[in-house]
């Protein structure tokens, strides 16, 4: 599991090592897991050319700290200044004392550079990069020189993951103690390049409990649901799917796929698009509605291709079974109803859907993922998973439980009907009793892993071959 703090936690939490260490003694642990690093990326320290940009406070300081290492190991190291009368002290003395150079052209250098160090800003930084700090930051992404971010990228905030400005995007980014929310969330995660974390004492003095969480397969295999020897399709799950119309017929197939697909013990479907869906799926189990008469299930899906139908919605969210909402499903949606369920919700919007329930525009919750997706939780009292470029999960007890993020992200899932095949999916899950959160993160894990199988296999790809790819997703998952 990757963890997150937020920028607050991990300052406490730095304070209280600082206070059983000596003077120094944690930047100097920062700066050598940075050098070496560094190091890493040059392959060849020896001759190789450094440029280090060195904002104000403790971010500049572990860059020129790491400068001084790499200057004493044989690199040639200049140092630019952009406030100068705020550098660390300590840690210029270091680097000037260890060959590292001061430069009046910071230009110059960055365009013979090997390698760039931004320390520019740290993980107090809002709103951008300051304007005498872009024009160098532009000469370094310019360049071709590999850039590494000190801590988190320049110009991204850590908390949020927003950007709001110029920023300085990185190949590679060496954050301390603990990964930052920024640097797990997009926008600011695009920012970030391949991200490594650096031991520095630091975990013994986090609570237990982070502010963002990161499956890996390990946590997937745990939570997945596995048949027993005595198991029954009632024991495995029987999920509802009421899904498609006239018009979306396609719809209703791709959900039940993912439901099937997804480890469901049966598919019991309701809607328009019955002879659709046997023609598919000949196992699943079709009514003609409403959802309330259609047999027992542990779980619902509702919304999918659904259209206008909102007397479905309605008899769905009437159930004592946990309920995923997505598509149509949303639009429908009340907000008190949601509230007064004793059985949990689980909803699945995408930007667009979230604005809409929320009421900002799209490009707010774009721009602020992690605060949509908390509000979203907080208003409708429901498990909350927000689909887009990274996907987050937040449940209705705010900060008691961590927001989830999911690694497995990719492009290739920006296609037609696929986030049917996810709420099929995620809605098989909850019938196999998995809480929504779990359900939603383990759900989104598979489907960005499921596509990956399938541009393996050969691209492009339709929501139909991500669903198709899904045992071989789980397969991975379970036997890795």
């Amino acid at each position: 599991m990757r963890t997150a703090y937020s920028v607050e936690t991990v300052r406490n939490a730095e304070t209280e090592l600082m206070a059983r260490l000596p003077e120094g003694a944690l930047m100097q642990r920062a700066a050598a897991g940075l050098a070496a690093a560094c190091a890493d990326l040059l392959g060849r320290v020896y001759g190789a050319r450094v440029v280090v940009l060195v904002g104000s406070g403790d971010n500049g300081g572990d860059a020129l700290y790491a400068g001084a290492r790499l200057a004493r190991r044989g690199a040639g190291v200049s140092a630019v200044l952009l406030a100068p009368d705020r550098t660390h002290q300590g840690g210029l003395a270091a680097f000037t004392g260890a060959g590292g150079r001061v430069t009046d052209d910071p230009f110059e250098v960055l365009a013979v550079a090997d390698l760039v160090l931004d320390g520019i800003t740290g993980i107090g930084g809002k709103g951008g990069l300051r304007p005498d700090a872009v024009p160098v930051a532009r000469a370094a992404r310019g360049s071709d020189a590999v850039v590494v971010a000190v801590d988190l990228p320049s110009g991204v905030e850590a908390d949020s993951g927003e950007v709001r400005g110029e920023a300085l995007r990185a190949d590679a980014t060496v954050t301390f103690g603990t990964y930052k929310p920024g640097l797990l969330i997009d926008p600011a995660r695009e920012y970030a390049g391949t991200v490594r974390l650096v031991g520095i004492g630091l975990e013994a003095h986090l609570p237990s409990v982070p502010d963002l969480e990161a499956l890996q397969h390990a946590d997937v295999a745990r939570l997945l649901p596995e048949p027993a020897a005595e198991s029954d399709k009632y024991r495995r799950g029987v999920v509802g799917v009421v899904a498609g119309s006239a018009r979306y017929p396609g719809a209703a197939v791709l959900a039940v796929a993912g439901a099937l697909r997804g480890g469901a013990g049966a598919v019991r479907y309701v809607g328009h698009a019955a002879d659709a869906v046997i023609a598919r799926f000949p196992e699943t189990l079709v009514h003609a509605g409403p959802p309330a008469k259609a047999g027992r299930v542990q779980a619902w899906v509702v919304g999918p291709g659904l259209g206008d139908d909102e007397e479905a919605v309605r008899d769905v969210l009437a159930s004592d079974v946990p309920v995923l909402v997505d598509a149509d499903g949303l639009r429908l949606l009340d907000a008190a109803a949601v509230r007064d369920r004793d059985a949990p919700t689980l909803l699945t919007p995408h930007a667009g859907e979230a604005a809409a329930l929320l009421g900002v525009p799209r490009e707010e919750v774009e721009s602020s993922r992690l605060a949509s997706v908390r509000e979203l939780a907080a208003r409708y009292g429901a498990t909350a998973l927000l689909k887009g470029s990274t996907t987050l999960v937040a449940g209705p007890d705010g900060s008691r439980t961590p927001v989830r993020v999911n690694p497995m992200g990719t492009p290739w899932l920006a296609t037609a009907g696929s986030g049917d095949v996810l709420s099929g999916l995620a809605g098989s899950l909850l019938a196999a009793g998995l809480e929504p959160r779990d359900a939603g993160s383990v759900a989104a894990y598979l489907h960005g892993l499921a596509a990956r199988h399938a541009v393996a296999e050969g691209a492009p790809i339709t929501s139909y071959d991500v669903a198709s790819a899904l045992p071989s997703a789980w397969h991975d998952v379970t036997h890795t």
